[in-house]
C-alpha cells in the first residue's frame, strides 16, 4: 500500500519552497554595504562618492552624468589577457538587452591610465560597436580610479606578477539612481550575468 502521508509532506515542502522563492523574487533588491545610524536615528546607506573622469569622446563624466539613472559598472584595461574579453562580451549582452532603456547607462573604468588614452578608448569603443552616450569608457587620475573601486566593492590594483600587470575584479556592479550599490555578478560567467540582468529589470521596475 502506498504511504500517502510522506508524499503529501514532500508536496507541501516543495510548494512552500516555491512560495519562498517567489516571495524572495518579489522583494526589492537590497542596498549593499555597511550602513550607519545618523544622530537622528535614521539609517544611512553608503553611496558612491563624487567623481570626475573623461570618456572616449573626451567628455567629462561625473555623478551628474548618471543623475536619475541606474548604471552598470566594471573595471578593465584594453590589453587585458585574461578576464576582460569575457566580461566585455557579457557586458555587450547587457548593452544589447537594455540599449533602448533610457534609465540605464554603463560605465567602464580603465585601470591602465598610462596606455588607455582617450584615443585608445575611442578605438576600443568602435571595435565593440557601442554608442558613447550609452556606455562610457573612462580614464582619469590614477588614484581616483583605484580608490573608487573600493566604493563599488570591486578590486583594482597594479601587480607586476599578475597577467598584464594588473589585478582586478571581473565583477559587474549595479548602481541605482540614488548612488547605492544594489547588485553585482561575476562578469565572466554567463549564468551569473543572466541573473544580474533580472536584477536590473527588477530595479528598473521600482526606479
Amino acid at each position: 500500500m502506498i504511504q500517502l502521508r510522506p508524499i503529501i509532506l514532500i508536496v507541501f515542502a516543495l510548494l512552500n519552497l516555491a512560495a519562498c522563492v517567489q516571495s524572495n523574487d518579489s522583494r526589492p533588491l537590497p542596498i549593499l554595504g555597511e550602513r550607519d545610524i545618523s544622530p537622528a536615528g535614521d539609517t544611512v546607506y553608503p553611496i558612491i562618492p563624487e567623481f570626475q573622469f573623461v570618456d572616449q569622446d573626451s567628455l567629462v563624466i561625473n555623478n551628474a552624468t548618471f543623475a536619475g539613472k541606474a548604471y552598470v559598472v566594471d573595471f578593465f584595461f584594453i590589453h587585458c589577457p585574461t578576464i576582460c574579453p569575457k566580461v566585455k562580451a557579457n557586458g555587450l549582452r547587457i548593452y544589447e538587452r537594455f540599449k533602448n532603456e533610457d534609465r540605464l547607462l554603463m560605465l567602464s573604468h580603465s585601470i591602465d591610465v598610462r596606455n588607455d588614452t582617450v584615443a585608445a578608448l575611442k578605438h576600443h569603443a568602435e571595435k565593440l560597436g557601442i554608442k558613447s552616450n550609452k556606455w562610457h569608457l573612462v580614464t582619469g587620475d590614477h588614484d581616483a580610479i583605484y580608490n573608487i573601486a573600493d566604493d563599488y566593492f570591486s578590486v583594482a590594483k597594479e601587480d607586476p606578477s599578475a597577467p598584464g600587470g594588473f589585478d582586478h575584479s571581473g565583477r559587474l556592479i549595479l548602481v541605482d539612481k540614488n548612488r547605492h550599490v544594489r547588485s553585482f555578478c561575476d562578469g565572466t560567467n554567463a549564468e551569473s550575468v543572466d541573473k544580474f540582468m533580472k536584477d536590473i529589470e527588477k530595479l528598473l521596475k521600482t526606479e
